[in-house]
This record gives C-alpha cells, sequence and structure tokens, in this order.
C-alpha cells in the first residue's frame, strides 16, 4: 500500500467558514468547502452530467449542483437527491499549520 502525499494547496484564510475554494491538485480541478466546522475535498464535477460544482451551493456539509440541483454529501461523496445516482470523489484533507492539504 502505497503512502498518500499530501499536498499544499491553500491558506486557512483563504477559505471562510461557508465558503468555497477551487484549487488545482496536480491537474485535478478540485473543490475545497468550510462547513459544518471542518474542511472537504472533493473533486469540481458533477457525477450526473460532469459539469462544474464550483457554482454550486454549499450548506450543511453537501454541495449542489448548479446545473440539475444534485446534492452531494462532501464526507462521503453519496448523492443524496436525484438526479445523481453515483457519488463524486472525495479527497482526504489536513491542516498544517495555517496551510491546507489534500490527499492524492
Amino acid at each position: 500500500m502505497s503512502e498518500k502525499t499530501f499536498v499544499a494547496v491553500a491558506k486557512l484564510e483563504d477559505l471562510p467558514a461557508g465558503d468555497k475554494l477551487v484549487v488545482d491538485v496536480n491537474g485535478t480541478s478540485v473543490i475545497l468547502a468550510n462547513t459544518k466546522d471542518r474542511i472537504f475535498a472533493v473533486r469540481n464535477l458533477c457525477s450526473h452530467a460532469y459539469e462544474t460544482l464550483e457554482c454550486g451551493r454549499v450548506r450543511n456539509g453537501w454541495i449542489a449542483c448548479p446545473v440539475h440541483g444534485a446534492r452531494f454529501d462532501l464526507e462521503t461523496g453519496n448523492p443524496i437527491n436525484p438526479p445523481a445516482t453515483m457519488p463524486i470523489e472525495t479527497y482526504e484533507v489536513r491542516i498544517a499549520g495555517d496551510t491546507i492539504e489534500v490527499a492524492v
């Protein structure tokens, strides 16, 4: 089993509570979301129509696709409501000092 590599992607000050931030992690577009007192990282791609999620609303631990309204749990990536049926990709996050790091 290979060790996870964490990549520094942002500073904590760049991501206030209730906000989201799109970052590039080794060529993959990833959304960081600060909700429910923690930071989540998910791939910036809806599993339903392959639209980006960056304009979607983040509330109470979920993100909504702005195109068809599918919502995804930010922790598990699982869809909460139709039309999405497949989960979105999630990434492990850790905080090192004031830096947000994402596992790749």
